[in-house]
């Protein structure tokens, strides 16, 4: 793990960094209390498709949980995201998205399939480092993720013990691998769900919703589109983690 930047601001400090995972660079973010020490409850924030790991959402809720509760909060670029592509290259990227047809075809699954195999090794990877961290150890770990970080997430959460309760939502079921990873996830789990949503249409919401094994799991339904989560759900989400992860010994 190698540190690019640091910056200390109204009690946060951001700090970059770097690793390399599979010969491949893996940019991310930690944030903790400024002058922290010892360990503390880690939440990782996985980001959606087309964003990356300091967009204004992560940043917020980033900044948020460091500030009320003295957690650590770890975020790093997906596979083809943020600082692992030129900006021309994301641009590409995002003009093939939009110019595709609606839906999911057999390559979008391989692709898929793929970033999401890779994004596993890397976040294990990233709690590997960040729990060597004086400032993190080996406190609980929460994970939060919609859309494309729930895409991720549900395979990660699937093969990652350490992780003790997640947010997801945004997205539905979409083979028979990413069912039955759902189906083995029995952490505690809120689950947002945009009733309008266009990508992630409500019955295949319901449908992962009603995959997953946890017996403690309660779904969020708001109106509007994919990218509408209202922000008071910032709150429920706060009170949901200090509850599962406990409180940071300040």
């Amino acid at each position: 793990m190698k540190f690019t930047s640091e910056v200390t601001e109204m009690g946060v400090t951001e700090r970059g960094f770097e690793l390399t995972v599979a010969a491949e660079r893996v940019p991310g973010i930690i944030w903790a209390p400024e002058g922290a020490g010892g360990p503390r409850p880690l939440l990782l924030m996985g980001h959606g498709g087309s964003q990356h790991k300091r967009t204004e959402g992560i940043l917020a809720r980033a900044r948020a949980m460091v500030r009320h509760h003295g957690y650590a909060v770890v975020a790093i670029d997906a596979p083809g995201h943020g600082d692992r592509v030129t900006r021309e290259e994301g641009e590409r990227a995002r003009e093939t998205r939009r110019a595709a047809a609606p839906g999911m075809t057999a390559e979008r699954f391989r692709e898929m399939a793929a970033r999401n195999a890779k994004a596993i090794a890397e976040w294990k990877a990233t709690l590997d480092a960040v729990q060597a961290l004086d400032y993190v150890g080996t406190a609980p770990v929460g994970y939060w993720g919609v859309s494309m970080g729930t895409a991720i997430g549900v395979p990660f959460l699937a093969a990652e013990p350490r992780v003790k309760a997640a947010v997801l939502g945004l997205a539905g079921v979409h083979t028979e691998d990413f069912e039955k990873a759902a189906r083995s996830i029995s952490i505690p789990l809120i689950f947002m769900c945009q009733w309008n949503d266009e990508v992630a249409p409500r019955d295949a919401s319901l449908a992962l919703y009603d995959a997953f094994a946890s017996q403690e799991k309660s779904m969020h339904v708001n109106p509007g589109g994919h990218l509408g989560i209202p922000a008071f759900e910032r709150e429920q989400w706060e009170a949901f983690y200090v509850r599962h992860l406990g409180p940071a010994a300040r």
